[in-house]
């Protein structure tokens, strides 16, 4: 099956003059919601005002072209403010270009190799602990903004508790002109939606920000005050690179490959939904390396599906990915016309948005549902990721989150995992008669239930064999799965029946564990006429060589 099927190539067979007017509008719509919220992301992540619009252009045009979407509008997201932020405090620009580059081509790598289907791998609660975690970093990093705070010369606020000290020093600095702009621009944001959900309410608090900071002469700082805004066109180039800078973005390529792989996908997963459609999961991760890559070399930051610009395209007519083509022309446009007006945007405005951005990310509901509804140990999954991404990073957060997650989860499928012991019906109660066979004497049965690996195989090796057996019966109807460690100790129990002269019967060995013991010589060690399909051939087979019979049933060990 073909890996890389575009959407464009498969939608545009059909296309019409009527969906291409509904696809348009929809592109500029998105385009207007784009504009704030990829300069509010860039200047959140630590680089200049165009690259956010940079990302949105070249990304997104690449990504609607390419991807497995037919709606997805990627760019520049919330997710990767923290992560960008740290790469550009330590390693610049280029560190940022090169971790991105890197980001894309994993991403690729990822699509090849169908992973599309594996992002599902990645626990709810670490998606949720560092999605709130990150929420909350990019409102504690832009309340100096929304406060109009002054930091003292120097100061080098990178780490999140770093900035809520210097937040601490400087409250003494507080604005209220700044703190007024900002609160007029938050309401708006929140009362805005109810009015009209054409015009993003986003564009409003600009346009009323920049008003009322003009009409009164207002000492807030403005975007213009920090930064030199271009109206340059995005222009290639590569970065300077060397093994070891490589080498220590490594860690940070991958959580941006990871990140942007769950949003696009999951964008997709609701635009599916929305439209009934369904996406190409490895053909978007493809997309989304490539979007990345040439992001990373025109100037632009990672970027990935963004869910809410996606939902607006769907709500305004785009069905196509000429929709997210048209998005990124129309910012192209204003990104050459109107680029030098963003200079006049209050700072407190971008720091209202992007207190809405984080609200409208942080999950919240899903955060206290997990902490009242899910087992102790989800709960320490989620609390830690949050926690880390707060104080450390993404990376350590992630890392951590998905150790500690799979050390839980061998934990849970080692509880279910046990042996069961077949006894005489003479050692029984009444009760258990109904489920009771005929067995030979001096033949042991043994049931095996759960995945034998490595954290579960002394419960296997401890099988305990009585004296005068004849035949060891091994129940497996119940073993998904075994691994190397769990196949040493089959290889054991095979060997201390051989010492002691005992024949070995395997019973229903499942698919995956047959296939295993096959390619262990293990099967061949025990005989292929030992191997029987349920319990009643498997106890047929032992009666040849056994005394008279008795009954039994199984009790746990």
């Amino acid at each position: 099956m073909n890996i890389f099927k575009p959407k464009f190539f498969t939608t545009i067979r059909h296309y019409s003059g009527k969906q291409f007017a509904s696809d348009l509008v929809a592109g500029v719509i998105v385009a207007i919601i784009a504009l704030p919220l990829s300069i509010a992301l860039a200047i959140a992540s630590g680089v200049s005002p165009e690259k956010g619009i940079y990302t949105a252009i070249v990304a997104g045009f690449v990504i609607s072209f390419l991807g497995g979407s037919s709606v997805n509008i990627s760019g520049p997201t919330a997710a990767f403010a923290t992560i960008v932020a740290g790469i550009v405090a330590q390693f610049g620009i280029d560190g940022l270009v090169v971790a991105t580059l890197m980001a894309g081509v994993m991403l690729i790598v990822m699509g090849l190799c169908r992973f599309g289907s594996l992002i599902k791998y990645i626990p709810h609660t670490i998606t949720t602990g560092f999605t709130s975690g990150i929420a909350l970093t990019i409102v504690i990093g832009q309340i100096k903004d929304f406060l109009g705070l002054s930091f003292p010369a120097g100061t080098n606020a990178i780490e999140t508790l770093e900035k809520l000290s210097a937040i601490g020093k400087s409250i003494t600095t507080f604005n209220w002109q700044a703190f007024l702009v900002g609160a007029v621009g938050l309401a708006i944001l929140i009362v805005w939606p109810k009015i009209s959900k054409k015009i993003p309410g986003s564009l409003i608090a600009v346009v009323v920000g920049v008003a009322i900071v003009k009409l009164f002469h207002m000492d807030v700082n403005t975007i213009g005050d920090l930064y030199t805004i271009s109206r340059d066109l995005p222009a290639f180039s590569f970065p300077s690179v060397n093994l070891e800078t490589v080498r220590q973005l490594i860690p940070s390529a991958f959580t941006i490959a990871i990140l942007a792989g769950i949003e696009s996908l999951l964008s997709c997963v609701v635009s599916d939904g929305m439209i009934g459609d369904r996406h190409h999961s490895n053909t978007e991760l493809i997309a989304q390396g490539v979007g990345n890559i040439f992001s990373g070399l025109f100037g632009g930051i990672p970027a990935t599906g963004a869910i809410a610009r996606t939902a607006a395209n769907v709500k305004n007519g785009g069905r196509t990915p000429v929709a997210g083509m048209v998005h990124a022309a129309v910012l192209l446009l204003i990104l050459v016309v109107l680029m030098p007006y963003a200079a006049w945007i209050p700072m407190p405005i971008i720091a209202a948005i992007l207190f809405m951005v984080a609200y409208n990310m942080c999950e919240w509901r899903q955060f206290v549902r997990i902490c009242r509804t899910a087992p102790l140990g989800d709960i320490l999954v989620l609390a830690l990721t949050f926690l880390l991404t707060v104080i450390f990073d993404l990376v350590v957060a992630i890392e951590v989150g998905m150790v500690l997650s799979a050390l839980l989860f061998m934990k849970q499928m080692s509880d279910v995992t046990h042996v069961r012991t077949w006894t005489k019906a003479d050692e029984l109660s009444s009760s258990d008669s109904g489920r009771l066979k005929n067995i030979p004497a001096g033949v042991e049965v043994f049931e095996l239930n759960g995945p034998m690996f490595f954290a579960t195989t002394d419960k296997f090796s401890s099988i305990p064999i009585r004296e005068g057996a004849k035949t060891v019966i091994l129940r497996m109807r119940n073993v998904p799965a075994v691994d190397v460690s769990a196949m040493r100790a089959l290889e054991a129990l095979r060997s201390v029946c051989e010492e002691r002269h005992m024949k070995l019967i395997i019973s229903h060995a499942n698919e995956q564990p047959l296939s295993a013991m096959k390619k262990a010589g293990f099967y061949d060690a025990v005989g292929p006429e030992n191997f029987a399909a349920n319990i009643d051939e498997a106890l047929a087979l032992a009666e040849k060589s056994s005394a008279p019979r008795g009954k039994i049933s199984r009790r746990m060990q």
